[in-house]
């Protein structure tokens, strides 16, 4: 009976040794390869047929939303008129391990024509496909996963991990940030997180709990009623944020002091001071994060004088981005 995962382990040493293959080949020819395709005018055509074309489609994918126009261009298709949706203005990224593919093969003399660049992604440096292309990365590996040594495995592997390469350094050039990969990705629980911003959520000011440092802890109490973080902001003469004093530091006095003789004393005197604020421009994700980390319940948010404008809680936040 077949040992279950002594195969599984088997096949991801040999993917994982063609992974390790391509890192020590990387070199000048991959240099070129990214600057073709950043200076790529137009769009990224990716093609490729089979398992390649597969690969290929995730490849397109992933240019698209890391900030390089791409689309998938199937080979058969392309050949009977589809090749229309390709521009001199742009390159052509082309999969093939054995690098024989007539479909794609037959792409060649026409895009030649059209004055279109071509980079390949091949597993033989030695063949038409790889001759033929401005610039071809080797993606080959000594073994496929496959027993058999016949379905694309580790190859498929590779071309992808190359494929993610080249998105990513590309990603680098372009500058590409959080806000600009958010525009690609609107929809779903993704979009939430990374579209939703603090000021979108953000309780504003008639909603914020604040008190002036010349405040009585008595009336910090009442404006934390009045308001529901169980905190209230401290500013200073000048509108700015220099504390905040919680229901958690009420508890804490009270047990030291059952008199509450700290009661009419100024609640400068007791507040934390200099407590974590986020910009309304931040991403409600980022608040998130910010209040998970350091284990509080709400977040000040503050411009850029350090004057509160809002409170956002950690319960709006994850009800907002569908935690």
């Amino acid at each position: 009976m077949t040992d279950i995962l002594a195969e599984a382990r088997r096949a991801l040493e040999i993917e994982k040794q063609g992974l390790d293959g391509l890192i020590g080949r990387l070199g000048p020819t991959f240099e070129q390869a990214v600057r073709l395709l950043f200076g790529c005018q137009g769009k990224v055509v990716v093609t490729g047929v089979g398992k390649s074309g597969h690969v290929a489609h995730k490849i397109a994918a992933t240019l698209a939303s890391t900030g390089t126009p791409a689309f998938f261009l199937h080979p058969v298709e392309a050949a009977h008129g589809d090749l229309g949706m390709v521009s001199r203005l742009d390159v052509v990224l082309a999969l093939s391990n054995s690098g024989a593919a007539e479909e794609v093969l037959r792409l060649l003399a026409p895009l030649r024509r059209m004055g279109v660049a071509i980079l390949a992604l091949t597993g033989n440096p030695d063949s038409e496909l790889a001759k033929r292309a401005e610039v071809n990365l080797d993606v080959s590996v000594a073994l496929e996963a496959c027993p058999l040594g016949l379905a694309p495995t580790a190859s498929t592997t590779a071309a992808m991990a190359m494929g993610d390469a080249l998105a990513v350094c590309l990603l680098k050039l372009r500058n590409f940030r959080p806000e600009d990969y958010a525009l690609f990705h609107p929809g779903g629980n993704l979009g939430k997180q990374l579209m939703t911003t603090v000021a979108d959520i953000m309780v504003g000011e008639d909603g914020l709990p604040r008190v002036a440092e010349t405040s009585t802890v008595a009336q910090a109490i009442e404006e934390i009623q009045r308001k529901r973080f169980g905190v209230t902001s401290v500013v200073n003469g000048r509108g700015e944020l220099t504390g905040a004093f919680s229901i958690g530091d009420f508890m804490r006095l009270n047990l030291k002091d059952r008199s509450f003789g700290f009661m009419p004393r100024p609640v400068s005197e007791y507040m934390s001071r200099d407590p974590r604020t986020v910009g309304p421009e931040a991403l409600a994700a980022q608040a998130l994060n910010q209040m998970e980390a350091h284990q509080i319940r709400a977040l000040f948010v503050a411009d850029g004088r350090h004057h509160p404008i809002g409170i956002i809680g950690i319960y709006e936040v994850l009800k907002a981005i569908d935690y």
